[in-house]
């Protein structure tokens, strides 16, 4: 017999391969019970989390359509806020212009800095410095907002007469730092207030996300005579780019819905102050706090209402957010 003919007849028929259908199945990880079991946990919690969204969003709706069908004037344009009268006026555009301005004042502070020092942290800080500095960030970040909002009326405030009046000395001609000598209690002190609260949730993340910068890139540029602020600057910025938006925008969500710590430094007097160092209209989170125990039903529905707004402006905050991402994303380095 032909040796060829021998080993041709010895050698098993291949193995059928699997349909297409049959890998997808199996790039999905569903043939095995316990991947089945798994997708099926992680497909309804996302669809949990969208219900959730959902019935809070209806609820809101519901009970804001409530009150703003009995409100006497208009509701975004209205400044005054009066539930207790017949017929009742209230509306949010104090509470919009407050939050928006001490939010918008939080981030101009805060974001530089906690790129800055993410950056000192992952590039310059020698390595013995780096651990205590990160975990006193770390500790901030989990400090209570009653605990900011008491060193801010306690610490803040009294030593803010200084900067208000240096303020007004030099830039008052704007109309927008002139200071009439009142107590120091502003939408200026609340952003700065703001801004120290979300400097650590930035910074922490921000750093994470410089510390993912591939080292062939830096050690690339290192190797063309790039200086280390020419690293930084050509490679870890671009790659970290949407990582930094998307912690901005963290921070800016605690900025927008952040309550006790806004109440205890701020006068609020439901008025818009061309200058930001005299009074404060006062924020959503802030007016709904205060007023929310004392509220009869339908002032429980106006609240609720401003809350509806509130909710609207940060889910196009981050829809905003997540545009700007996606846009991004071919240079942030994340494909690369």
């Amino acid at each position: 017999m032909d040796i060829t003919t021998q080993n041709t007849e010895d050698t098993p028929p291949p193995a059928p391969q699997p349909t297409e259908a049959e890998q997808k199945r199996n790039a999905r990880g569903a043939t095995r019970p316990g991947d089945r079991i798994f997708l099926g946990l992680s497909r309804g919690s996302g669809i949990f989390l969208l219900v959730i969204m959902a019935a809070i969003a209806v609820f809101l709706t519901y009970r804001a359509s409530l009150a703003i069908s009995k409100d006497h004037g208009n509701f975004l344009t209205t400044f005054e806020w009066n539930t207790n009268i017949q017929p009742p006026t209230f509306g949010i555009a104090v509470l919009a212009y407050g939050t928006i301005i001490s939010s918008i004042i939080a981030m101009v502070l805060a974001v530089p800095i906690a790129v800055a020092i993410a950056l000192f942290l992952t590039h310059y800080a020698p390595r013995q410095l780096r651990g205590p500095i990160a975990y006193v960030i770390d500790l901030l970040a989990a400090v209570p907002s009653i605990v900011y909002g008491l060193w801010g009326a306690l610490i803040l405030v009294p030593h803010l007469t200084g900067l208000f009046g240096w303020l007004n000395d030099y830039f008052s001609w704007t109309g927008v730092l002139s200071w009439d000598e009142g107590p120091p209690r502003s939408m200026l002190t609340v952003g700065i207030l703001l801004a120290i609260m979300i400097l650590p949730i930035i910074t922490n993340v921000s750093r994470e996300v410089f510390r993912q910068v591939p080292q062939m890139h830096e050690e690339a540029a290192l190797a063309l005579g790039a200086t280390r602020w020419e690293v930084i600057r050509m490679a870890v910025l671009p790659f970290g780019r949407s990582g930094v938006i998307s912690a901005s925008m963290l921070g800016l969500g605690r900025a927008l819905g952040e309550t006790m710590a806004v109440a205890t430094v701020l006068s609020p007097d439901f008025l818009i102050h061309a200058s930001l160092l005299n009074g404060g209209g006062g924020t959503f989170a802030q007016n709904i706090a205060s007023k929310f125990s004392e509220a009869d039903e339908f002032g429980r529905d106006a609240l609720i209402a401003s809350g509806l707004v509130l909710f609207v402006i940060t889910l196009l905050v981050n829809g905003a957010a997540r545009l700007i991402i996606a846009r991004r994303a071919e240079y942030s380095g994340a494909n690369a």
